[in-house]
């Protein structure tokens, strides 16, 4: 995984790079986006990057929700097979408008869900709601969307922690991804364009079609090994295993859709949620 940076500073396991202008798109990329992708909604983490995100379903009176990767959490990488639910938490998350300008910060009442089992997610609830927020600092959350994304789509990845965005296409998918101890579902492959870095971990993967989030941002071969931290490969379903140095990869984020209920709890029985339950 993109591992979490400490301060400002990146991990000497991973490649450093200041805050930097949107990286060219590449041949391979779609046409001009339909929709303008810019950083409002996004968020900035002590180590990661992040984003207010609602579902379909959420209302303007319920708690908002901060989406980031599992390995982000404050308590240190979930093991595998572990689930952190309802978890007490302060966090707090810097808010990010259009230009990439910081206008609130705010808080966490707790980890609501956390794991790197199948996939690497982090929702924390805040202390806030979509409509305060709205109102107090004119920044409405980013919808997840609720289908699975289809290879080619022209997508970018936002990164509030470093201010930068990242333009490419779903090169495909990983049956499974796997790196050290963990193994990852049906992961985003982006295609050559979208090196991301430390410190964009959790960032929002946005269609830049319908403007709706399809992918959180977490990991990338950085060194060409097999299966390592910082190295994961990609294993299909015979087992044959695939390495591909310098590619990034995100998971799909259209899962959480079905475990959000009422007043946007996650609700690990409701039909059709498939997240790792503890």
């Amino acid at each position: 995984m993109r591992k979490p940076l400490v301060g400002a500073v990146l991990s000497l396991l991973l490649i450093g790079a200041a805050a930097a202008p949107a990286v060219a798109s590449t041949s391979r990329d779609k046409a001009a986006p339909a929709v303008t992708v810019n950083y409002a909604g996004t968020v900035a983490l002590s180590n990661c990057s992040g984003s207010v995100v609602r579902a379909p379903g959420s209302q303007p009176d319920d708690p908002a929700l901060v989406l980031s990767n599992g390995h982000c959490i404050e308590s240190g990488f979930p093991g595998p097979g572990e689930v952190v639910k309802d978890q007490s938490s302060s966090r707090s998350f810097s808010l990010l408008n259009a230009s990439g300008s910081r206008v609130a910060t705010l808080r966490a009442s707790k980890i609501a869900y956390a794991t790197m089992t199948d996939t690497d997610i982090s929702i924390y609830q805040l202390t806030k709601t979509y409509a305060q927020i709205q109102s107090q600092y004119g920044i409405a959350a980013l919808t997840l969307n609720d289908a699975r994304p289809v290879q080619g789509t022209a997508i970018k990845v936002v990164s509030g922690y470093w201010k930068r965005i990242y333009s490419c296409n779903v090169d495909g998918f990983a049956y499974r991804l796997k790196e050290g101890e963990w193994t990852w579902k049906d992961s985003v492959r982006y295609t050559s364009s979208c090196n991301t870095i430390g410190g964009t971990s959790g960032s929002p993967v946005i269609d830049t079609t319908t403007g709706k989030v399809v992918a959180v941002n977490n990991t990338g071969n950085e060194d060409g090994q097999r299966c390592t931290e910082n190295n994961p490969c990609e294993v299909d379903e015979t087992g044959k295993v695939t390495v591909r140095q310098g590619i990034n990869y995100a998971q799909e984020t259209y899962i959480i859709v079905p475990c959000i209920g009422a007043g946007n709890k996650i609700d690990l029985t409701r039909a059709g949620c498939t997240l790792p339950k503890p």
